[in-house]
């Protein structure tokens, strides 16, 4: 048997003691607010006010990386900090500080997501809170926004919710890393030294680079010495330890650190220590979430391999160091506000790691590393790494096995994505055939390519059922009264159902206009006051052009455009056409009062259940509501594709926006702000997930399910889909049974389905939880495109996961 069969039929076995304090003391650690970063901002933005600006924001992260508190937590293999304490905020305030000041005092009483905020802290944050009123990226957007675009977002029509990048930098990438495990530091300072000492002087066109080759300078010098303040604390730590085990890892800890990230690594802790040091400067650095890993298992591999065949690692040692990475994964969390909050609950900061799919000559890429990921996973059972597993048509069964087994015990971990039809939906958007093939997932969904992607999937939120209400309300939105597109025609004024999907289609196209001007203008802001030194330097081909990220200095450069809730399109789409238009049963005139008024009142109830039971549902391989969800969200990812982003023609290849159906909980604070809508949904009630049917509609079983949802054109989803699944655990009590559920998986991708993501819970444990949370603490639940503890979600979210249809046979 080869050396991967043994370690992919490996049982698993407990933890070590180092490895269960470390996870405990993670999990156990109260969320708070660290004001540590933001005070040293502040500082050094008032010390180089005067700065040219990349230069500024290059000092600015060697201020945070020189100043900052340094820790090494007992029993920590992989070393390195966000923060002042595991699992504190760090402060970002030149991206907002209003919702800061606003809520202060709410943080620590939030239903979700708390944080607790000393009085010190409080302090701290009000001192500095009047220096940025009037500098932040918050603020220079909305002074460049028009009151048309403003009044098209959520506080308003709520058509599109951008509340996140207001208050954030991008992320949604991947960096380099086999350069810089390859190079380290020195070898790219030396590269950009070249490159700087070739710029003509007497060119004022070559004046940009030389800024911009600086700012690298600076913060790549800075991340080296910020790895020696470890290798420093590590070495005073050791001299005074007592335990004599202890105190060898600490001296490990030096030898690490004093030669990494500076030189290229050269063991498989190395290559892990590399990873998590590029992982939390570039989220100092950006604000951003969405920061991932990449193809983990192929670019460590070669470390790993060297390091088992020569003797210098045991696979248990290896696999202590990956689960002490995972630790370090899981302290970091993030601040926003209560708005951004409800969209990205649970704390998630979406570090994805892509393990499996092809290697770039078509050939299988799982390898032992793989499963011991797969290992590491099983017993860790953290909310990151965001794990992720490419398939295709030659994925062993082992591995697919293996990756149910451990989807089984719950989490929704890993999720699957289908090679065959993400490949070419890359390809279709210009990416070249080996980059293709070497993509990997950020964020959510999201396909990239390491190193070479410069663009953003974080794009805002787009309701399209808020368009569909807009429609059937002559334009004019019901619950705020404004109209900014206005229709002379209301639901009752229609003849036909062709007319009432045109005009759905119209406000589609128009709302789509209003969100891309709306995210152009967050790029132009992010390009004018935040240029990222750190992440532009080790992503191609900003080196060699001298250009920032947000300037076209990568190699592909697309803008996101994330979506959901097909299924109430859909089905009130279908009820119109099936009981207004073809059938006769519910008058016009009837079906629109009954909407305005909630369905309350005379024969509401009775028209609700109509639209329910008799209408067809999206979700049961019915192709008369299956065709129509086609052909709206068909539209959607059409009419999105013609918008460019403020990269288009700078350099990448793309320079457009392409769709996703990565919109996080969207579905829950989106549907507070629409009305009752024809497919039976009352108002304000949450509304369907991404591609997923409506809760409750689905009644065929998962296989109608995939059937459904597979006549999507996934094919033009380059921005990436999600599918959830929930399944009762007594489901899966066999292995025969974890078997169907890999023939699931591959029919679903036959079909050219393009991700699946599964969550095995029963909701009467999530019933249990909600009432005992604190018996609960690690109970990891599946919400979108990411997994996180249910007891931190505030419970609207909850009940919104439990009342998910729970499929309880396969």
């Amino acid at each position: 048997m080869s050396s991967t069969e043994s370690v992919g039929e490996k049982k698993s076995i407990g933890l070590t003691k180092r490895v269960e304090r470390l996870r405990e003391a993670c999990i156990s650690a109260e969320p708070r607010i660290c004001p540590e970063r933001a005070e040293i901002v502040t500082r050094a933005y008032q010390e180089h006010e005067d700065k040219q600006i990349n230069i500024k924001r290059a000092l600015t992260l060697a201020s945070v990386l020189d100043t900052m508190s340094v820790y090494i937590l007992e029993g920590e293999l992989i070393v390195g900090n966000h923060s002042s304490a595991p699992r504190a905020a760090p402060v970002f305030p030149e991206f907002a500080v209003q919702y800061i000041e606003d809520e202060m005092d709410a943080f620590e009483k939030r239903s979700g997501d708390r944080f607790l905020v000393s009085d010190e802290t409080k302090d701290g944050l009000r001192r500095i809170i009047p220096y940025w009123k009037g500098r932040t990226v918050k603020e220079r957007i909305l002074s460049m926004a028009s009151e048309e675009i403003i009044k098209g977002g959520q506080d308003h029509v709520g058509a599109f919710d951008d509340e996140w990048a207001l208050q954030n930098g991008d992320g949604h990438l991947a960096i380099d890393y086999p350069k810089l495990l390859g190079l380290g530091f020195r070898g790219l300072l030396d590269e950009i030294a070249q490159r700087r000492n070739a710029l003509n002087p007497d060119d004022p066109e070559q004046l940009e680079k030389q800024y911009f080759y600086d700012s690298l300078t600076i913060v790549y010098e800075a991340a080296v010495r910020f790895a020696i303040r470890f290798a420093d604390l590590a070495e005073r730590m050791a001299s005074e330890a007592k335990d004599g085990g202890w105190k060898k890892d600490l001296l490990d800890i030096a030898r690490t650190c004093r030669r990494v990230p500076e030189n290229p690594a050269t063991t498989f802790r190395e290559a892990v220590q590399v990873v998590w040091f590029g992982q939390l400067i570039i989220q100092l650095e950006t604000n951003g979430h969405s920061v991932s890993i990449g193809r983990f298992d192929q670019f460590i591999q070669p470390f790993y391999r060297k390091d088992i065949d020569d003797g210098s690692i045991t696979e248990e040692e290896a696999l202590e160091v990956l689960e002490c990475f995972w630790v370090k994964l899981a302290s970091i969390t993030k601040l926003r506000s209560w708005s951004q909050t409800r969209l990205n609950a649970g704390f998630p900061m979406f570090q994805n790691l892509t393990i499996g799919g092809q290697k770039t000559d078509g050939e299988d890429a799982v390898n032992d590393l793989t499963y011991l990921i797969l290992d590491c996973h099983d017993r860790m059972r953290l909310s990151q790494p965001t794990l992720t597993a490419r398939v295709f048509k030659g994925t062993p069964h082992r591995f697919l096995k293996r990756c149910v087994e451990v989807l089984s015990k719950g989490g929704g971990m890993p999720a699957f994505f289908n090679d065959d039809i993400i490949i070419p939906s890359l390809l279709l958007r210009g990416v070249r055939k080996e980059d293709a093939y070497n993509y990997n997932l950020v964020g959510c969904v999201e396909p990239s390519v390491a190193g070479k992607w410069g663009g953003r999937y974080g794009a805002a939120n787009f309701s399209l059922t808020k368009c569909l209400e807009l429609a059937l309300h002559g334009g004019k939105d019901p619950r705020t009264g404004i109209m900014l597109h206005g229709d002379s025609r209301t639901l009752p004024d229609f003849e036909s159902y062709e007319e009432i999907m045109a005009a759905f289609k119209d406000q589609v196209s128009y709302y789509l206009s209003l969100y891309t001007r709306k995210d152009n203008i967050q790029d132009f802001v992010w390009e004018e006051m935040m240029p990222t030194p750190f992440v532009s330097g080790l992503v191609d081909d900003c080196v060699a052009r001298g250009k920032e990220i947000k300037k076209g200095g990568a190699v592909y450069d697309y803008s996101g455009g994330q979506t959901g809730n097909i299924a109430n399109v859909a089905n009130s789409l279908a009820a119109i056409r099936k009981l207004v238009f073809e059938e006769s049963l519910i008058d016009k005139k009837e079906l629109f009062h009954v909407l305005e008024n909630d369905f309350e009142g005379k024969r509401g109830e009775e028209i609700r259940q109509l639209l329910i039971t008799r209408a067809p549902k999206y979700g049961n391989d019915d192709d008369y509501v299956d065709s129509i969800a086609k052909e709206a969200f068909t539209h959607y990812m059409v009419d999105l594709a013609l918008h460019k982003n403020t990269r288009f023609g700078r350099g990448p290849i793309g320079g457009t926006f392409h769709p996703s159906t990565a919109s996080v909980a969207y579905n829950v604070p989106a549907g507070s702000l629409i009305g009752a809508t024809p497919d039976g949904r009352k108002a304000g009630q949450p509304l369907a997930d991404v591609e997923s049917p409506f809760r409750g509609t689905e009644l065929n079983g998962p296989t109608a399910v995939i059937k459904s949802v597979s006549k999507l054109e996934h094919i033009m989803e380059s921005g990436g889909s999600i599918l959830n699944l929930k399944f009762n655990p007594a489901v899966f009590s066999s292995q025969k049974q974890l078997d169907n559920l890999v023939a699931l998986v591959r029919a679903y991708f036959e079909l050219r389905g393009m991700e699946v993501q599964i969550l095995i819970v029963s909701a009467d444990k999530l019933r249990q939880a909600q009432k005992q949370p604190e018996k609960h603490r690690d109970l990891l639940v599946r919400v979108a495109g990411y997994s996180t503890y249910f007891v931190a979600l505030d419970p609207e979210i909850q009940n919104d996961i439990i009342a998910r249809t729970e499929h309880q046979k396969l």
